[in-house]
């Protein structure tokens, strides 16, 4: 493969992953996960090449897109940790008035 081939060969991928992104609900799911991640590995593989401004924009680009994907998922673990945390405190009072 030529030198200047890598790249288009990710954008090949890239785009067979967005096309499989548009089928079905769980597949589809599952690609959106992939994409950022494969956004913040090119960062990363760019920052190690040296090209620190190129990396970081596609790192914190990857990260925003899959903040926004897992959002859901933070937002249960959030829920349950204030219900662990007032039951705690509540479990805290009650032993202390008991002394």
């Amino acid at each position: 493969m030529k030198k200047g081939n890598g790249l288009a060969v990710i954008l090949i991928v890239v785009g067979i992953l967005l096309l499989f992104g548009k089928l079905g609900h769980l597949f589809g799911y599952l690609i959106s996960l992939v994409i950022p991640i494969l956004i913040i590995g090119l960062g990363v593989m760019a920052w190690q090449r040296g090209k620190r401004i190129v990396g970081g924009v596609l790192a914190v680009i990857g990260a925003l897109m899959l903040l926004g994907k897992l959002s859901v998922v933070i937002f249960w673990i959030a829920v349950i940790g204030l219900i662990v945390f007032g039951l705690s405190m509540i479990g805290r009072n009650n032993r202390a008035g008991r002394l």
